[in-house]
């Protein structure tokens, strides 16, 4: 009888010692894999720069998720990963938020860019003004004769990726005071689908990441001239020449629709992949190829030379 009981209560204490002894996954200190979330307005530049990384970091297993601005803070806010690249800082309220995961926050700017807005070819139209830009979202322009000297008429449509980009927190938060866009505002689910609307409406302006204007080119473009579709210039104020997103535009100011860009990461680890990412994507390797393959400017200082070139 004393067998018969204290063979189960032996099985007891075993497997209740053994329950005490799990330990946590700490798998990750030593993890080379870089899981990192990007504004997907962003995402031709960064395929490049993750992938030179890579190259120079052969250990490193890059796993870039590209999505909407709000999707990356969510990621980041709710500790599900530690590395996000978008177009602000945090704010002091989702540092305060990394810090109830135990974590420090190191945040840089890396780099600016500019919104482009499209138009088919077929659109005679190509110039306007940020007052006219603020007018479309605010709803008070939504026909082509209250553009300013336009030759065409009808609806004036604008065509965006989709409600939670980075596109239209900057045009709620920089030319709507904070309010929700209105008018003939229409989603197209992604910055290629943006283009191919424009192609296709004559009617439509369409707002996109100026770098998506590249496709498979490796470098950054010197002229749109060559493109399917035609950029507007915009002017930002009377004392501006109306421009396009081009580099130097941006660098001068002159071209008004212009965010900055941001690489975060709450890796609280000194020595890992995702630091030495941090640090690529604001050193001089990762400013050159920001400077060189994008239509983005990178944060480092440039010189603008003049050139003259003779036959």
């Amino acid at each position: 009888m004393q067998k018969l009981i204290l063979l189960p209560f032996s099985i007891l204490l075993l497997s209740l010692s053994s329950c005490g002894e799990k330990k946590a996954d700490n798998s990750w200190l030593t993890a080379d894999n870089v899981r990192i979330a990007c504004d997907e307005t962003l995402q031709p530049i960064l395929e490049e720069q993750f992938l030179q990384f890579g190259k120079s970091h052969i250990e490193a297993e890059m796993q870039p998720l590209y999505c909407s601005e709000n999707s990356a803070l969510r990621l980041l806010l709710a500790d599900t990963l530690r590395s996000i690249v978008i177009t602000r800082p945090l704010t002091k309220q989702e540092q305060e938020r990394v810090k109830s995961h135990h974590l420090g926050t190191s945040q840089t700017m890396i780099a600016s860019d500019a919104f482009a807005l499209i138009v088919s070819k077929n659109n005679p139209d190509t110039a306007i003004t940020l007052n006219e830009v603020r007018d479309i979202v605010n709803g008070k322009i939504t026909r082509w004769e209250q553009i300013k000297g336009a030759k065409k008429t009808g609806d004036l449509k604008l065509v965006f990726d989709h409600s939670g980009s980075s596109t239209v927190r900057y045009m709620r938060d920089s030319l709507c005071a904070g309010r929700e866009l209105q008018g003939n505002i229409y989603a197209q689910g992604s910055n290629l689908a943006v283009i191919e609307a424009v192609k296709a409406n004559p009617s439509a302006i369409g707002v996109v990441g100026t770098d998506w204007l590249r496709g498979k080119d490796q470098n950054a473009l010197s002229s749109f001239a060559s493109l399917d579709v035609s950029v507007m210039l915009v002017q930002k104020d009377a004392q501006h020449v109306h421009c396009r997103p081009y580099q130097y535009y941006i660098g001068t100011g002159d071209y008004p629709l212009v965010r900055s860009v941001y690489a975060i990461t709450t890796d609280p680890r000194t020595r890992s992949q995702e630091k030495y990412l941090f640090f690529w994507l604001k050193g001089q390797k990762g400013q050159t190829i920001f400077c060189n393959n994008s239509q983005l400017l990178p944060a480092m200082s440039v010189q603008v030379k003049n050139v003259t070139i003779t036959n």
